[in-house]
């Protein structure tokens, strides 16, 4: 009609499906299974899972899902919110693929997700639940709830527990009552804690986070904390480096703090706050006189 414009209403109503929370075009026991696994075929009348249970007891049996894996990702609460701090390294085995990974996924301007284990699983299942808090947003009118976030992640991945995901998780971020974080894990384990730390450097990690973490903690402590954190865990642990990012969960949201830091300048840096520049490249086995 001239002069006038027929408005229509967006159709929402996928959104009331009970299963919106899961990919439509995936069935666990249909896409997931497996028709063979070496020699071995699959025996008619025995699912996926017990298949995969059973042969992994053989020891002659290659295990196609279990493959080496490396990182250190942390985040800890204090007085003035969440620091989220991660490396970059990605790995394959002894050989280094990537230095420059981003291990802080953005899901949206108040919450943040981190990732460990294999890269695919996190970024599938934590972009997926971004677009999912949206969804929610848009059906609700409302912000979903951090918890309710670290929930709809857990539910998700716990259907899929045995077929091979590999995902050790945190989600953080704030909302109407207050900074929260949270681990999970690709088992549907969910727990709220005030600090943790996931990947092969996360025992030199944890002995930072031990020795320094206080509740009340400035922002520029907090953040050298998480920092020092990641050096040490790098510069131990073979499967994590590259460089250290930083975040600030706060009461607006998040902010990125350090880019992209290489680590190797953290190094430098606390070997001349030591007084120990050059001593790595000096000490050695000293000679019987």
């Amino acid at each position: 009609m001239c002069g006038s414009a027929l408005i229509m209403e967006p159709d929402l109503s996928f959104l009331d499906a009970p299963d919106f929370a899961l990919p439509s075009y995936f069935a666990p026991h249909e896409d997931l299974a497996v028709p063979e696994m070496g020699d071995f075929l699959l025996p008619p009348n025995e699912s996926p899972k017990a298949f995969h249970d059973r042969i992994a007891q053989d020891p002659h049996t290659r295990h196609v899902m279990d493959f080496a894996k490396g990182t250190t990702t942390l985040a800890f609460k204090f007085q003035g919110g969440v620091i989220v701090a991660v490396d970059a390294r990605a790995t394959m085995g002894g050989f280094i693929s990537s230095n420059n990974v981003r291990k802080v996924i953005e899901i949206n301007d108040y919450l943040l997700g981190t990732m460990a284990g294999g890269a695919a699983d996190c970024q599938y299942w934590e972009h997926y639940l971004a677009i999912l808090c949206r969804n929610y947003q848009l059906k609700n009118n409302e912000k979903i709830s951090v918890a309710g976030a670290a929930s709809m992640l857990a539910n998700m991945v716990a259907q899929y527990k045995g077929y091979g995901l590999s995902m050790g998780t945190m989600v953080t971020g704030v909302d109407f009552s207050g900074h929260h974080l949270f681990l999970v894990l690709d088992d549907g384990t969910k727990m709220e804690g005030t600090r943790f730390s996931v990947g092969s450097g996360s025992p030199f990690a944890y002995g930072v986070l031990d020795q320094g973490y206080r509740w009340d903690l400035t922002l520029e402590e907090a953040v050298q904390l998480g920092r020092k954190a990641i050096y040490q865990a790098g510069h131990r642990d073979s499967m994590s480096g590259g460089v250290v990012r930083v975040y600030h969960v706060h009461e607006s949201g998040w902010t990125c703090l350090i880019q992209g830091e290489d680590l190797m300048h953290v190094h430098d840096e606390e070997m001349n706050r030591k007084g120990m520049v050059g001593f790595d490249d000096e000490a050695g086995l000293i000679a019987p006189s």
